[in-house]
């Protein structure tokens, strides 16, 4: 058995356009949207209709999937989670120029946790929240 390499992280949104918009004007490229009810096959719901957007870095390495249930949908609303929530809290980006990155989405409103923080002599990073509550940590390697 061999593994090759994480395929994709999934997020579930409740405002799938703004969320799209929010990953796109960050950066990423869409690379397919679909709707299906297929899903349900997969996640162990019934009578699921979903709609899904894919995003990719320009890299092409990573890809992102915004995926909206619109039935069978989670009424509750969206807890913010904190960096030290358990669980899966963050999606680290690897960007260049993090000053550039940081100015931009402040000027978007983005919430950013901190301040630039250098770590050892090795990386420059923040933590921001984008829609939904959803953390991504920007990280800038040192050269």
């Amino acid at each position: 058995m061999k593994i090759h390499r994480i395929d994709h992280v999934g997020i579930i949104v409740n405002d799938l356009t703004a969320a799209k918009e929010f990953f796109v004007d960050f950066g990423l490229e869409v690379q397919g949207e679909w709707e299906g009810k297929w899903i349900d096959q997969v996640v162990g719901l019934n009578d699921v209709k979903v709609a899904c957007v894919g995003l990719r870095a320009p890299d092409g390495q990573a890809w992102i999937e915004l995926i909206k249930f619109y039935s069978s949908s989670d009424e509750r609303e969206i807890q913010q989670p904190f960096a030290n929530t358990l669980g899966m809290q963050h999606i680290a980006f690897a960007v260049e120029d993090i000053e550039a990155v940081v100015a931009k989405l402040k000027k978007k409103g983005t919430e950013i946790f901190s301040g630039i923080q250098q770590y050892e002599d090795s990386y420059k990073l923040c933590f921001v929240r984008g829609p939904e509550g959803i953390i991504l940590e920007l990280a800038e390697k040192i050269k």
